[in-house]
């Protein structure tokens, strides 16, 4: 993204007197919008949590809310209709897949180099060039490592050591990656619970009072993310269990309320990184899944596998995520398997 669309984006939030901001359901989203409103202290946030489709159902808050700017943040699809029926200035930053639509200021790196997927948080911190810390945690459990800012970030807070030199590295075996996860599963908790505990990280400044739980909100936080962190342990010993000496590592799974298909593939593919993971997750008549590889490109895979069954998906080169429907989801992990060779 270019420095004259930080600036257009600066000016945009210091004029809004009321911005409403919708932000996906993960690290990144969530941290650009941490980053945002501590910095310009005006409007209401809200977290679309369980997909990554911003449409018409949203435009009742809207109405409610009455904004005078909407600001979308790391949404991966936005509808034309929702952006139709809003009836006030839209932005859109983001870094996944450019969609071209009409009523909306669209600001993604990948309109001047499509290999360029730098994560929202990273551009939000670049707007706002505050709270460094909030802005590694999104940019980093995106899986990305900001190495212009690993100077600045260690010395400020001591964390990420001069031998921490990937992604993987940065999530599952530091101090930091343990900061990231908390920030993560705080997400899956209930729509209420995850706003009020938003509104409390909003008003920590520092990674440890989190980490070492040296203040009433650190507090807060953290016993939060010991209660979904016990489903996920769980959950992560049976996958392991199950893990076969095979190219394509496939683990199928059902729960009600909590989903971790995203955080078991993103470890799984550290400890398995020259494999392709899929996790799927069985939830009524549909199943949510997550792939990721550190050696297969997995967009294309996902592309021709949809496209012979019931379901849609899609993402990054090597990272997606699909939605299929239950009759249908064996034959999608077969034609996913078809291409790995």
């Amino acid at each position: 993204m270019k420095e004259k669309e930080l600036k257009e984006i600066r000016k945009i939030l210091e004029e809004s007197e009321n911005p409403l901001y919708f932000y996906d359901d993960d690290t990144d989203g969530l941290c650009s919008y941490l980053l945002l409103k501590k910095k310009y202290g005006k409007g209401k946030g809200i977290c679309v949590k369980g997909s990554p489709v911003l449409d018409e159902k949203f435009v009742r808050k809207v109405n409610e809310i009455m904004p005078d700017k909407v600001v979308i943040l790391d949404m991966p699809i936005v509808t034309q209709d929702f952006i139709d029926k809003v009836n006030v200035p839209i932005i859109w930053i983001d870094h996944h897949e450019i969609q071209e639509r009409e009523g909306v200021k669209i600001y993604n790196p990948r309109r001047w180099d499509k290999e360029d997927n730098r994560p929202t948080a990273y551009w939000c911190y670049r707007i706002v060039e505050e709270n460094l810390w909030i802005g590694m945690v999104g940019t980093v459990g995106d899986w990305y490592l900001p190495k212009e800012y690993l100077g600045k970030f260690r010395k400020e807070h001591g964390l990420l050591k001069e031998d921490v030199k990937e992604p993987g590295e940065a999530l599952f075996n530091t101090e930091f990656g343990k900061l990231v996860r908390i920030f993560n599963f705080v997400l899956k908790e209930s729509v209420t619970n995850v706003k009020n505990v938003v509104s409390v990280l909003l008003k920590i400044e520092d990674p440890f009072e989190i980490l070492e739980k040296k203040t009433s909100k650190g507090r807060f936080v953290y016993k939060m993310y010991e209660k979904i962190n016990k489903g996920y342990d769980e959950l992560l010993e049976k996958a392991l269990n199950e893990i076969k000496d095979e190219k394509v590592i496939v683990f199928i799974y059902s729960a009600k309320k909590t989903t971790f298909t995203g955080d078991l593939s993103n470890e799984l593919l550290h400890k398995f990184p020259n494999r392709l993971i899929i996790i799927g997750r069985v939830k009524e008549e549909r199943v949510m899944f997550s792939l990721r590889s550190g050696k297969y490109k997995v967009s294309p895979l996902v592309k021709k596998a949809v496209s012979k069954v019931e379901g849609h998906g899609g993402g990054h080169l090597y990272s997606c995520g699909a939605n299929i429907a239950k009759e249908d989801y064996i034959k999608f992990i077969d034609e996913i398997k078809k291409g790995v060779k």
